[in-house]
């Protein structure tokens, strides 16, 4: 399969589904996702991404195991089949065949499965339980596309991590797609303060990556929380393109100029410098001292 990557071709357009998935309603959720990936569709977008969880919910609980879904499910089919002509990340429970249900996020591209991502970093502090309910994913991996060139997708609390970021970085993405379900907390400067601090973050990993930064944030009220959505796009020189409204469920489209991507990474290539021979020995070195005693 060809693989032109995002820094060749024409410009490329992303809708961001914001959406307020109702809990525990697989079926409501999916008819959501069928409306907006046909709307993303209309407005000519090459990929329509939607929150973490979009087909579920978030606090699930004990709700877990009956909304788990196997890779051959008929929902992961319909979404599919739906995914011909526009690529589609959305956020589900995955059920491994050995029965452990995992916060996953898929990227369907011309019909068909491309790349599944499990959650690595499972939040357990404050509001959060993610660790009683869920397995932890164990791989931190990048993906070839179509229309995007190398892409990366984390869930949530792993774009807190710095080292899925590095991860990331090694690997030589040209998209990092984040979805997640953040709930509004506290107020700086007139804005939530959750929403300023993922934009302070999306737009550093952008610079710093050299690469296209999508965060996708769910709205709506669920267990007395409210989630603050605050979609966005940055582009590789941490400008914000596009940015969905606080609260509301909306349908945001952003252009992508390839352009601005040669155009940064010829700026400032760093990239191209990064020691990754370096960064493993003194990782290495450190996993010595604190684990070979």
């Amino acid at each position: 399969m060809s693989r032109e990557g995002l820094a060749v071709g024409g410009q490329r357009r992303i809708a961001l589904a914001q959406i307020a998935p109702v809990l525990g309603d697989r079926t409501r959720n999916l008819r959501v996702h069928s409306q907006r990936i046909a709307e993303a569709r209309d407005a000519h977008a090459d990929l329509v991404v939607f929150p973490e969880l979009s087909l579920t919910g978030y606090f699930l609980r004990d709700m877990v195991p009956d909304v788990g879904l196997v890779r051959d499910s008929e929902e992961l089919q319909a979404l599919c089949f739906a995914a011909e002509e526009i690529d589609v990340v959305c956020g589900f429970v995955e059920q491994s065949p050995q029965l452990h249900f995992y916060n996953s996020a898929v990227y369907l591209e011309r019909g068909a499965i491309r790349h599944i991502h499990r959650k690595v970093y499972l939040p357990t502090y404050g509001l959060f339980d993610e660790q009683r309910y869920f397995a932890a994913g164990d791989r931190v991996r990048a993906f070839d596309t179509e229309r995007f060139g190398r892409v990366g997708i984390l869930v949530c609390e792993d774009l807190w991590h710095l080292s899925a970021t590095v991860v990331m970085q090694a690997e030589g993405i040209d998209l990092l797609i984040c979805i997640a379900n953040s709930p509004a907390r506290g107020v700086q400067e007139e804005k939530i303060r959750t929403a300023s601090l993922y934009q302070h973050v999306c737009r550093t990993y952008a610079l710093l990556l050299g690469a296209v930064v999508i965060l996708v944030n769910r709205v709506g009220f669920e267990d007395g929380l409210c989630f603050w959505g605050g979609s966005l796009v940055v582009g590789p020189g941490g400008d914000v393109l596009a940015e969905a409204p606080a609260l509301d469920e909306s349908l945001t489209v952003a252009c992508l100029d390839p352009a601005e991507l040669r155009r940064e990474r010829i700026i400032t290539p760093l990239g191209r410098d990064e020691r990754l021979l370096l960064t493993i020995e003194e990782l290495n070195r450190i996993r010595r001292q604190r684990y070979e005693h």
